[in-house]
């Protein structure tokens, strides 16, 4: 397929419907099958220990996924080099940009969540591109989440029967010819990839359903705008704030541009590029690249415009980025310090101030161009505001901060001037009954095939894949580093009793639970002024799903938990710590514990030298309505319950940089980590392995930092999807307060 062939958009999801969704239920019930494709990176290492880098053309029809050493379309009867099947336990992980052949990529990593051992990685060419790719194959895994469900035979996948697919060929199978077809083109061609382009398709798919305009925590932060430059509103934090290091402003504007490409641009260090929007970052070197989230970069300035200097400056930032489950990105930026960039001579070192940048798609349905909001916040000293504001910003105009403020509307400037950019696309959508294109991909389709789609981009010894003259070997001793490592308009509360005849059984008694009778190893607090304590404060720190979301969107204030918190452990062990409810000193195994109706134990895993549990025990007065979304949730299946299982956090004291970071909004924790379901008896445990995604193992090592003068909340919910599941209603929370590491006591098995 040529990048000019017709085109036509997808059909709009319906509401309360990610595109991914609407589009593989819709499928499958219309007989149209959704079909990607496009040129991407596959990395591993040979039988000789060397790292490569092959050039293929990966192919995703329903949940079947090949790959080929030439695109299809253009070589009939060409055969996939390997091929497989998208099975439900298959986990994308995002791993970042990594510096190889000549370029910045974005690499994914794939993985059986049930069996680690088994992975592969591919990488993109740009943010965007990633990007569909995982939303590729969350469809596909929907899809075989439904037919799994459904129980077809045609498309039942194996886990214990794994096929090596280096070593044969597939039998193929043809599809009928009348089946029509979507076709999703991600990216462009093979030398697009290779030269580092983001000049990509222009036929841009918008979306309705954007759950990013609405925060899921009541903001403690009030702005009042001060100034407005170029169309750019600039903001002050009114909010008196008890221990904060400065005061807080923000710059804000909308920009007409893919959320992908903004951030690339602000990632992007091409000096010539910056020079178009940036007056003060402009000249920026890579200093150290840590992951492929993290790195730290070396930077100067001649004061040729800003006056308000008399000296060269040079300063050093490092730069952490993540991506949001509602596509919005943030990039923190802290000063820095680096041995391998001291003060160059005739430079005066300075500290950029710790800043933050925030890119989040604007709700683009009823207008032809992609729309986001960009934010960037940063603290400055109190004093210096103070005199500043004193002086009417005659001198503001001349400061780090003004110039950094102005990078807003330089963005902007530079974006409008520039128009190919706002039709960026990660992907081109063409409609067609048949598609040359998709002739060719259908031979790998078998219903036979039970391989699992990690196999089909596993590393390979075969001489047939690594010895041609369209792959690209790398050297061990090379640069790339590979690890596999509105507010609501109702304020609606559920009261209690709604919520204990629809969730609990309402035939049976309520016990007492007496939380005395339950000694944790983290104490519970008694007041607001103790530390290294929890407490269970109500919902109305959150925002949750109202009656009408489907319709509207519309949150409202959460109102109190289903469930009772009755014991919080801090645990540190050398190795993980799960299955904490099975263990004979658990108070789960107690005679007091095996009288309750039913326990919920959440165990968040942390990541770090030594390792930590928090685990979190909630407690219900009746035995759960197995009718319910609570009952179904509880006895479902694995794949039913990462679809729903949410967490919403909600930093209410704590460094503003911290609040950044772990942001505002809920997290499917089942689609973002991996957890594990351990339900027997009277109880379901949770093990939320937070380490399983580097994205949030960066998250969890900043909040480390902090977590001594850090006050955060958690709600955990059962995401409702149906329109009888509406309103949501907060199963349980918890207040931590001022969490001291050292407390965390030694679990049981090494003690």
């Amino acid at each position: 397929m040529e990048d000019g062939a017709a085109t036509k958009e997808a059909p709009v999801a319906g509401a309360g419907e990610t595109w991914s969704d609407a589009e593989g239920y819709a499928s499958e019930k219309s007989g149209r099958e959704v079909e990607y494709f496009g040129w991407v990176y596959h990395l591993g290492v040979n039988s000789i220990g060397h790292e490569y880098c092959h050039l293929r053309y990966l192919v995703l029809k329903g949940t079947c996924v090949a790959m080929y050493k030439r695109e299809p379309s253009n070589h009939r009867g060409i055969k996939p080099i390997r091929k497989g099947v998208v099975n439900h336990t298959l986990m994308v992980e995002e791993l970042g940009r990594h510096n190889f052949n000549n370029g910045e990529f974005y690499v994914l990593r794939f993985y059986n969540r049930l069996d680690q051992t088994q992975k592969g990685e591919i990488a993109c060419g740009s943010a965007g591109e990633a990007r569909k790719w995982i939303e590729a194959f969350e469809q596909a895994k929907q899809q075989a989440e439904y037919n799994l469900l459904r129980g077809s035979s045609r498309h039942k996948l194996s886990i214990d029967n794994e096929l090596n697919l280096e070593g044969h060929r597939p039998r193929v199978r043809r599809y009928a010819k009348d089946l029509r077809k979507k076709l999703i083109k991600i990216g462009k061609g093979p030398e697009m990839l290779i030269r580092r382009s983001s000049g990509l398709g222009s036929n841009l798919r918008r979306e309705t359903y954007i759950e990013a305009d609405v925060e899921d925590v009541i903001e403690t932060h009030k702005w009042r705008c001060v100034r407005t430059v170029n169309g750019i509103r600039i903001f002050e934090d009114v909010t008196n704030l008890k221990g904060a290091k400065g005061l807080l402003l923000k710059s804000v504007g909308v920009i007409e541009a893919n959320v992908d490409t903004i951030f690339e641009v602000v990632l992007c260090l091409d000096r010539h590029k910056r020079y178009e929007w940036d007056m003060l970052t402009g000249d920026l070197e890579l200093v150290d690249s840590v992951d492929g989230h993290y790195d730290v970069v070396y930077g100067t300035y001649e004061p040729t415009h800003l006056n308000w200097w008399c000296s060269k400056k040079d300063f050093v930032f490092s730069r952490q980025w993540f991506r949001g489950q509602d596509k919005s990105y943030t990039i923190l930026q802290f000063p820095a310090v680096d041995k391998k960039r001291p003060q160059r001579s005739g430079y005066q070192r300075i500290k950029i101030n710790p800043s933050t940048w925030e890119i989040r798609r604007l709700n683009t349905s009823d207008s032809s161009t992609a729309k986001c909001q960009v934010t960037l916040m940063l603290e400055v000293p109190a004093k210096s505001w103070g005199i500043w504001r004193r002086n009417q910003y005659s001198n503001f105009d001349r400061t780090i901060p003004y110039a950094l403020l102005c990078q807003v509307a330089g963005l902007k400037e530079y974006f409008g001037a520039n128009p190919a950019l706002t039709l960026y696309s990660p992907s081109t959508i063409v409609d067609s009954p048949i598609s040359d294109a998709s002739n060719a991909h259908t031979e790998f389709k078998d219903s036979e095939v039970d391989e699992e789609f990690f196999d089909a981009i596993a590393s390979s010894d075969s001489l047939e894949d690594e010895d041609s003259d369209d792959d690209i070997e790398l050297p061990k001793a090379g640069n790339m580093k590979l690890k596999n490592v509105s507010w609501a308009i109702l304020a609606l509360k559920r009261s209690k009793a709604v919520l204990e005849r629809s969730e609990l059984d309402a035939n049976s008694p309520s016990i007492i639970i007496d939380p005395s009778q339950f000694h944790g190893s983290m104490q519970q607090g008694k007041g607001e002024t103790d530390t290294n304590c929890w407490s269970s404060p109500s919902g109305q720190g959150f925002m949750i799903r109202g009656k009408n979301y489907l319709k509207d969107y519309s949150k409202i204030v959460g109102g109190d938990p289903l469930l009772k918190l009755i014991g919080v452990d801090w645990f540190r062990a050398d190795n993980g710590i799960d299955k904490v409810a099975l263990h004979p000193k658990s108070f789960i195994q107690s005679e007091t514990g095996k009288r309750l109706p039913f326990i919920l134990i959440i165990n968040l895993e942390i990541p770090s030298k030594p390792n930590y549990s928090l685990v979190l025990y909630y407690a219900a007065e009746k035995p759960i309505n197995k009718e319910s979304l609570l009952g179904r949730f509880l006895d479902g299946t694995n794949m039913f319950q990462d679809s729903r299982f949410k967490l919403i956090p909600r930093i209410v004291e704590g460094y503003w940089m911290v609040k950044r970071a772990v942001g505002s909004k809920a997290c499917l924790l089942g689609k973002a980590v991996t957890c594990k379901y351990l339900r027997q008896d009277n109880f379901l445990e949770i093990d939320v392995d937070i380490g399983s995604s580097s994205v949030a193992r960066s998250i969890i090592s900043l909040v480390l930092g902090y977590i001594t003068s850090i006050v955060v909340d958690l709600a955990i919910l059962i995401e409702a999807k149906e329109e009888e599941e509406l309103p949501e209603y907060i199963l349980g929370t918890v207040r931590l307060n001022r969490v001291m590491l050292e407390s965390a006591v030694p679990f049981w098995d090494e003690l």
